[in-house]
């Protein structure tokens, strides 16, 4: 495993030093991108799992960050500019590539800003090894799309079985992943502000999803196959063994059962939490908000 310098020419970053992260998972190596900015302490910002899903959406984040923090942002194995192999997606992949990368880039506990689903495999790293001294969580979900729609863990199996499949799994993903049904998400829940949402912002996006490969570690999210965890005790039994200080960041307009789980997270008497406006994509809609919200956390000397 190694890292390489990538020409800023070859990767669309938020203008940091992109680089690669060469990742061996089943005899298979997987190029990871990343992007450092910044100089301080070092601080690893994770993007959250959905089709769209890139280290540019958490870009604003981490220019605000960079002027008192080493911030390193990745495009996770299977999103972004990272390989998109026809892998088998499950929570082991994810949570031994976090592992790995974390050891490989950084030689002493960092700060660690998570949004949505990266949130459960941040804690399980977190109790596994000493790995992070402080913890901030933007819109925890631990729960895929369809199973919080209430499918079955056989229904969800049996869609991601179909968007898999060569011909027929390229066309339903095409169907889900266009401009209009983009929009569509967006508005419901993932901005607040519809203004936000531009035909030029949707373009970026739609051309996002349109990778090849894209559709095996999206069908996974979506399905479920990438929650590292099942049921909402067992979420917070992992906030309840920790033993680094935890921020949560809830958005005021999350749809209403992932802001059901926010805030049985956010009611544990170990964590400290804030509502602020947004919904799931909060720490991109809101991210000078979201900084003000975590700036007293992250500075401080005790928490």
């Amino acid at each position: 495993m190694s890292t390489n310098l990538l020409s800023t020419s070859v990767a669309t970053g938020f203008g940091g030093v992109v680089q690669e992260y060469l990742w061996n998972w089943e005899n298979q190596q997987l190029r990871v991108v990343y992007e450092t900015l910044g100089k301080g302490s070092p601080l690893l910002l994770l993007p959250s799992f959905s089709s769209v899903s890139t280290r540019l959406e958490v870009g604003e984040l981490a220019k605000l960050l960079a002027p008192n923090f080493q911030v390193v942002a990745i495009d996770w194995p299977g999103f972004g500019e990272s390989s998109r192999p026809s892998l088998n997606y499950r929570p082991e992949i994810y949570q031994h590539f976090l592992e790995d990368f974390v050891k490989a880039i950084f030689n002493t506990p960092i700060t660690v800003v998570a949004a949505g689903h990266a949130a459960s495999y941040v804690l399980q790293l977190a109790l596994k090894q000493a790995a992070f001294s402080k913890i901030v969580l933007l819109a925890p979900t631990w729960r895929g799309p369809l199973p919080t729609m209430g499918a079955s863990q056989q229904i969800a199996g049996m869609v991601r079985g179909l968007v898999r499949s060569p011909i027929l799994g390229q066309a339903l993903y095409k169907l889900n992943t266009t401009p209009s049904f983009l929009s569509l998400m967006y508005r419901r829940h993932v901005f607040t502000d519809a203004a936000k949402i531009t035909p030029s912002f949707i373009e970026k996006k739609w051309h996002t999803t349109q990778q090849p490969g894209a559709r095996f570690a999206s069908a996974a999210f979506v399905t479920g196959n990438l929650d590292a965890v099942h049921e909402q005790s067992d979420f917070l039994e992992l906030v309840q063994s920790l033993t680094v200080p935890l921020m949560v960041v809830v958005g005021e307009s999350s749809p209403p059962k992932s802001r059901e789980e926010m805030n049985a997270l956010a009611a544990l008497p170990e964590v400290r939490s804030v509502v602020i406006p947004g919904s799931l994509g909060l720490h991109e809609e809101y991210p000078a908000v979201v900084l003000e919200a975590v700036q007293d956390f992250l500075f401080s000397s005790e928490n």
